[in-house]
């Protein structure tokens, strides 16, 4: 039990690094544009891209790693990460950073979906929610902790450093892992590319994926902005800001928390419950943003609940999987990655239109319409799942 704290802890610390490198950008923006010669905005996309890349690599990169031992690709992978992210702390002009960024954003997604394929074979069965919980709290806490630190990191010396720090804790971990990680799990079932892909046609993956990208678009419809929100709309000074950036940050962790309870516990039958709250807070955004104390209270019970269904669609991946389609365990693991951070841009394109045309208050109505379309795809997935199971049950 205490080697498997060790190893469960060393896979939170990929997660919390990998958290890092995604979120250090966006608090050092400036600092990089400034010494890289180019306006704000063209260092902006730098984010917009990571995502791109990471949402189209990380499958086709998946597929080609699940030929291949788990241990040696996780490691290889990691390797790779290292290089990269050395190679933007040493960047000197934007082309180099971006091609660095490029190449880490190749490897992240497929990282994270080794280090959850771990995760599912190490932990003890009643363990299994809790800890893949907290491999997606590790990417939460680098934004609560990494992301202030590198950017104080910054201020007080250079974006550079910050950017080595990463390169330091990379190290270490793959360092950490080559010791505690076994090397004798068993290997995926030998299967082309379309035997993999085969696991995307079944009903109950494909409205799964489907599930996640409206949960990301919700989220992200209203989150994009959060900044102007707390400033422009509720009025807060940079100090206050950066205070209640934490507690949202923290409400996160805590969701990440609750999301490995329900799924440990419920599972997705109780899913539509937490969506019919995201859509009620989402509606009275725009009323509650009139308010201080309303406002950030609405934004707080957003952060805890809007995310809760990461760990139960992540544990239903996994048993599809393992139950019907072994040969694409490790695709499974990444299709949350995947279609989140396809939601991701979704949500803030929508967000963008929305500010754009019907201003900062009214952010919240584009959220609720991915709830609703969120609502109405885990009740058709969960219909879905019991019709699958009765079936099962009367052959």
């Amino acid at each position: 039990m205490n080697k498997y704290r060790w190893q469960a802890s060393a896979l939170v610390l990929v997660s919390f690094m990998l958290g890092c490198n995604e979120f250090m950008v966006v608090g050092v923006i400036s600092d990089i544009a400034r010494s890289l010669r180019v306006t704000v905005a063209t260092a902006g996309y730098l984010v917009t891209i990571f995502a791109i890349v990471y949402a189209i690599s990380t499958p086709i990169v998946t597929l080609f790693s699940n030929k291949f031992d788990r241990y040696k690709a996780l490691m290889i992978l990691m390797v790779i990460f290292f290089i990269g992210n050395t190679a933007s702390g040493f960047a000197t002009t934007y082309n180099t950073f971006l091609i660095s960024r490029l190449l880490t954003a190749v490897v992240a997604g497929t990282i994270e979906s080794l280090i959850i394929l771990f995760a599912n074979d190490l932990a003890p069965r009643n363990k299994r929610a809790i800890l893949i919980s907290w491999i997606a709290a590790g990417f939460s806490i680098a934004s609560v902790i990494g992301l202030p630190i590198g950017t104080a990191i910054s201020t007080a010396t250079s974006w550079h450093m910050a950017f080595h720090l990463i390169s330091l804790l990379s190290l270490s971990t793959c360092i950490v892992l080559a010791f505690i990680l076994p090397r004798n799990l068993p290997k995926a079932q030998e299967s082309s590319i379309k035997g993999q892909l085969v696991l995307l046609t079944d009903r109950r993956v494909y409205l799964g994926a489907i599930l996640i990208l409206f949960s990301a678009a919700a989220l992200y419809a209203y989150y994009t902005y959060i900044r102007p929100i707390l400033t422009t709309a509720l009025g807060f000074n940079t100090m206050a800001l950066n205070w209640l950036l934490f507690a949202l940050g923290i409400m996160s962790i805590l969701g990440n928390r609750l999301s490995g309870t329900v799924a440990d516990r419920h599972g997705l039958t109780t899913m539509p419950r937490f969506y019919i709250t995201d859509i009620i807070l989402l509606l009275g955004l725009s009323f509650s943003l009139t308010n201080k104390i309303a406002g950030v209270s609405v934004l707080l019970i957003l952060s805890l609940i809007i995310s809760v269904v990461n760990s139960p669609i992540q544990i239903h991946f996994l048993d599809v999987a393992e139950a019907d389609y072994p040969q694409a365990t490790l695709l499974a693991s990444s299709l949350n990655a995947i279609f989140f951070n396809i939601g991701i841009s979704i949500g803030s394109a929508t967000a963008a239109g929305v500010l754009k045309h019907s201003g900062l208050f009214n952010l919240g109505y584009g959220g609720a319409v991915f709830s609703v379309l969120a609502l109405l795809t885990v009740l058709v997935l969960n219909r879905t799942i019991a019709h699958h199971k009765q079936n099962s049950f009367q052959n």
